[in-house]
């Protein structure tokens, strides 16, 4: 009986509505939260800076796609987009409240995002599937254009990127900027993203997330049955582009330091995309398990093949993660669509009956 829920009695409605209801989940997410907090001071500023603070915040965009075409069904690509809408709304509000603690105003630029979001999400009431598809696409296009000849938006830079000022908070820490520590800003990237997968379980886990995943399913039964489209397709285009608007403010301020337009190209869509699709579709989980099988694929490629005597370059190594990325998207597409997930799900209902294939 190492992973059973059987035995486990709930003597409350809080305890049975717990997110972990079981006593092995609660121990298992306690290790890796003491992992995740240790890892600074065992790994090297390259580490956090090329690796786990990236990683984070593509989760964060992975889970904010998800809550779209995951939970409400709603097909989107223009993530690189409206992470981008967040990115240079932050870099505005650095501007205009040069003292408002940077962590603020991170969180306050995924409500840019959002309603930038509920604009182009208008045409989901009377459209979807494909033509939902290239609407979201245009928005992608045209808010490009608008970062690239709206010189307001990078406060009229001759270079027409956006660059991080320093910025400091907690007291005298500096949190960006080029003197900005690698351990300071993987933990606040690694406490933003904890405490906003939180708050998206318990939506998802509620009436929201219900009504989200009832228009997925079938949207003309669910209006039957009284949820209104407007307001579930509405709230889910909302809620995703907050987290792609977070989660663009932190790929800027505490990755990135300075970005042109191109860093929020329709690559880093599709790329976003990719993570939902390889990771699951509607599940939290599945979105860190996307988001590190593509951003963690090149790096460890890069460290197996010359280990292994193959020396080949930097652009031959991509060349070969897009191939393993773009079959195993197909392969998941095809046998299971739920993705690395779904995996997960079956690897703990071995662990469930094991050793007792019978019991």
């Amino acid at each position: 009986m190492l992973y059973r829920e059987s035995g486990q009695y709930k003597t409350s409605y809080i305890s049975d509505q717990s997110i972990f209801p079981i006593r092995e989940d609660r121990i298992g997410i306690a290790i890796i939260g003491v992992i995740a907090i240790a890892i600074p001071f065992v790994a090297s500023d390259f580490f956090l800076n090329a690796i786990m603070t990236p990683f984070l915040i593509l989760a964060l965009a992975a889970i904010g796609l998800n809550i779209l075409t995951g939970y409400a069904g709603q097909l989107s690509l223009g993530t690189g987009a409206f992470m981008g809408v967040g990115a240079y709304s932050c870099y505005k509000l650095t501007t205009i409240f040069p003292d408002v603690n940077i962590i603020i105003l991170v969180l306050l630029s995924g409500l840019f995002s959002a309603g930038i979001g509920v604009i182009f999400g208008l045409p989901s009431l009377r459209i979807k599937g494909l033509y939902l598809a290239v609407t979201t696409l245009a928005a992608q296009f045209f808010l490009e254009w608008c970062f690239i000849r709206i010189p307001w938006l990078y406060n009229y830079n001759s270079s027409g990127a956006i660059e991080v000022p320093e910025r400091r908070g907690f007291g005298d820490i500096i949190l960006t900027g080029p003197a900005a520590g690698a351990m300071t800003q993987y933990f606040v990237v690694l406490g933003i993203v904890v405490v906003v997968t939180l708050a998206v379980k318990n939506i998802v886990r509620g009436r929201i997330g219900r009504q989200w995943m009832m228009i997925r399913d079938m949207d003309i039964a669910a209006e039957l049955m009284g949820v209104r489209p407007l307001t579930a397709k509405l709230s889910a285009f909302a809620v995703s582009s907050y987290l792609c608007g977070v989660a663009g403010a932190m790929f800027i301020f505490f990755y990135l330091g300075a970005a042109e337009p191109s860093a929020f190209s329709i690559t880093l869509s599709f790329q976003i995309l990719f993570m939902v699709i390889l990771g699951g579709l509607g599940s939290l989980v599945g979105s860190y398990f996307g988001a590190a099988f593509i951003w963690g694929l090149p790096i460890v490629l890069r460290a197996v093949l010359p280990a292994m005597g193959i020396d080949i370059g930097a652009e031959t190594v991509f060349h070969i993660a897009t191939m393993v990325v773009g079959a195993l998207i197909i392969f998941f597409l095809i046998v299971e669509p739920h993705g690395l997930a779904r995996l997960w799900s079956l690897g703990k209902e071995k662990l469930r009956v094991w050793p007792f294939p019978y019991g």
